[in-house]
């Protein structure tokens, strides 16, 4: 991919918006086949001990890159904003090339007061914004609500669940939310979605007696959504989850009419972010558990009569490399499950 680049010391963000545009102008003067991509803004606000790791990820984002992207790195003791604009042409496709512009400005602590001045400019303001503010403070995300239609964050990223999720079910008030912890999950509701289609599989449904997550220590989020959502489509009535006497992870129970359902989140040692594994057994024997695995997961089936099965769903996971990009890709969906799943969640959630 070609770039094209702008630099400047102790700019103005009009400054760099007017570059934008002659770096365009002057892309599409050398081949008219060239146009600039028009869907959608990405706006990071990071702290500068962040700024390689966060960079590596939007790198990885795959071809679900933003039209413009504004990267804000924050340093201590900057007062002045220095800038670097750049436009980069993808691959040309029936006779069309796009170009992709991204932007990044240094700040310093004293400019998140009026962030919002500095982003306002350098964003296409007819395209839909997409906000992420990984480890940042609320406070950077309320100035900017005003330019923002969608909030990107990770609930796993936070030491407490409860509060992550909080946090999220607040800002769903205020902006649609694309939670990484929930794009985590999608496999895993996928597939066992798919598993119970069958109508003929479908009773099975209104008899399971316990669910299991199985999860990395660190996305607790991840795993009380996965439950949440489950108790959210089946019309449970969650109660909050207790630390058992032995032992480390979550359990309580589910009221659903006449009987109740067993819940265990279980902590398990994994080098990536999300599940390891979800299990669910029924009142008939019946019981399906997928499990993470390479190329995708392993599904272990056992039927009413003790019958064992056992098969590899193919390329089911996305992968935390690929998490992110999905997760601008969900900023141009809706997903209705999310809310109901949310507040299941934090029904879970221990008090």
């Amino acid at each position: 991919m070609p770039q094209d680049l702008w630099t400047a010391r102790d700019t103005t963000p009009d400054d760099v918006e007017a570059a934008l545009r002659n770096l365009v102008r002057r892309a599409h003067a050398t081949d008219e086949t060239l146009a600039p991509a028009r869907v959608l803004n990405l706006v990071v606000v990071i702290e500068a001990r962040w700024q390689e790791l966060i960079g590596q990820r939007l790198a990885a984002v795959g071809r679900y890159h933003a039209s413009r992207t504004v990267l804000c790195t924050v340093h201590d003791g900057r007062d002045t904003l220095d800038a670097t604009a750049a436009i980069s042409y993808e691959e040309i496709r029936n006779g069309i090339g796009v170009v992709l512009e991204q932007v990044e400005i240094d700040i310093g602590q004293e400019h998140l007061d009026f962030i919002d001045t500095i982003v306002d400019p350098v964003i296409i303001s007819e395209l839909p914004t997409v906000l992420w503010c990984p480890r940042g403070p609320d406070e950077v995300i309320n100035r900017l609500m005003r330019l923002t239609d969608v909030i990107l964050l990770d609930s796993d990223d936070q030491p407490e669940p409860g509060e992550a999720l909080h946090r999220a079910d607040q800002l769903l008030d205020s902006a649609y939310v694309v939670d990484l912890a929930w794009l985590r999950t999608t496999p895993w509701r996928e597939r066992v979605a798919a598993s119970f289609d069958p109508p003929w599989r479908r009773p099975a449904l209104d008899q399971i007696a316990e669910i299991s997550v199985r999860h990395q220590g660190r996305s607790r989020a991840s795993a009380l959504l996965w439950a949440g959502w489950i108790a959210s489509r089946l019309h449970w009535d969650p109660a909050p989850l207790r630390a058992p006497a032995r032992g480390g992870g979550l359990e309580g129970k589910a009221a659903r009419p006449e009987t109740e359902v067993g819940v265990k989140l279980e902590p398990t040692e994994m080098p990536t972010p999300g599940l390891a594994g979800v299990t669910l057994a029924c009142e008939d024997g019946f019981s399906l558990s997928l499990d993470r695995a390479a190329g995708g997961l392993c599904a272990h089936r056992r039927s009413p009569d003790g019958h064992k099965a056992t098969w590899k769903v193919l390329g089911a996971s996305r992968g935390e490399g690929g998490i992110l990009g999905e997760g601008v890709r969900q900023a141009l969906l809706r997903d209705p499950t999310y809310g109901p799943a949310l507040d299941a969640a934090r029904e879970f959630c221990p008090v």
